[in-house]
């Protein structure tokens, strides 16, 4: 009886967790296209939102509340079920990838320690490259069951976009799980924590290559190649409406958010605060606040990544889609390749206590 109790309350622990972790991805993908407005009209020398709400704050739930109330559009010459399917899909795999970021050390509750991770898998790395694999079906069947030709280029551009560029990225992180031995997200902050050295110093090669793939994965300029307005009229979800459109432009967003949070983990500690001893601190301020402080933490980062996405997109011009090709297979993924090698070639001479 006691075994099942822990169980239950665990369960609980772990479905409020997701409830916080959905709801805050969404608040944040509502106000990261607020943001977005508001930083192109400072690099633009405009105002921005500044009508529904002080300065605009409001302007994300009257967005949201155009696209609910709007008519629902469904062409008839569309596959139906593949239609409704698609921005489902591609809703579901950007929320999906959230489960195995820690994103905080632990909270100590009533002598209960309650992580904050949803799932700590010991192949967490795989499992985000197999969810974010699967977006690209939401693109692809998104494109395709609308029945128009310029939604399928689009469609087709964006899944050779982003199964190219999949490679690069995977190729870079291969260096990084050569150095900390582990696919486990939280192994790997936690080797950062104790070490005090966060993985862009060891790896500053595979950050920026997966950085560059990172924007070529959430279709952001200057690699928004799918959504070539100028070019395909709007690209693949051009015949969707209401909250279908919606999903497509959210998931979008919470794609930034999820990579920005990844990219943290992965080589700047996550919730590691530079220049301060979490372990000092626990006796004297608790370990709840220690862990809220680095939660905070990961999210400065976090938004300081989604910062750089949107500079990025104001300020460099989309690429030809055969410059874009070229840069994924004859640039990035030989640098990746050569940082593979000599990351596993100084692995080696330090096993091997090697000294020149």
């Amino acid at each position: 009886m006691v075994l099942l109790a822990i169980d239950w309350i665990l369960l609980l622990e772990k479905l409020v967790l997701i409830v916080v972790i959905v709801s805050l991805s969404l608040v944040v993908a509502m106000y990261e296209t607020y943001f977005e407005r508001k930083i192109a009209a400072f690099i633009q020398d405009r105002l921005g939102p500044d009508r529904a709400g002080p300065f605009g704050i409001l302007q994300p739930l009257a967005d949201g509340g155009k696209l609910f109330f709007k008519e629902e559009i469904i062409p008839n010459t569309s596959n139906k079920l593949l239609f409704i399917l698609g921005p489902c899909l591609a809703m579901l795999t950007a929320m999906m990838t959230s489960a195995v970021i820690p994103w905080g050390s632990a909270l100590d509750i009533k002598g209960r320690v309650v992580g904050l991770q949803i799932a700590d898998i010991n192949i967490g790395i795989l499992y985000v490259f197999g969810v974010v694999s699967l977006g690209v079906y939401g693109v692809m069947i998104g494109g395709w069951a609308s029945n128009n030709k310029f939604s399928l280029l689009a469609a087709l551009r964006g899944a050779s976009q982003m199964i190219s560029y999949e490679l690069a990225m995977g190729l870079s992180l291969i260096a990084l799980l050569m150095l900390t031995g582990s696919l486990s997200l939280k192994s790997i902050v936690e080797e950062q924590v104790n070490s005090g050295v966060w993985n862009v110093v060891y790896q500053p090669l595979g950050f920026l290559i997966f950085i560059v793939c990172a924007f070529a994965e959430c279709n952001r300029t200057p690699f928004d190649l799918a959504e070539a307005e100028n070019e395909l009229n709007f690209g693949y979800h051009q015949e969707y409406s209401s909250m279908k459109l919606g999903f497509y432009l959210f998931a979008e967003y919470i794609n930034m958010f999820i990579s920005s949070a990844i990219m943290a983990t992965l080589f700047f500690g996550g919730y590691d605060i530079p220049f301060f001893n979490e372990a000092a601190h626990v006796a004297t301020w608790g370990p709840n606040l220690v862990a809220l402080l680095g939660t905070l933490a990961l999210f400065m980062k976090i938004f300081f990544f989604i910062f750089v996405f949107m500079w990025v997109r104001w300020t460099i011009p989309r690429f030809r889609y055969d410059q874009l090709m070229n840069l994924g297979w004859k640039s990035l993924i030989p640098l990746a390749l050569v940082n593979m090698v000599v990351t596993g070639g100084l692995v080696l001479l330090k096993q091997n206590h090697w000294h020149f």
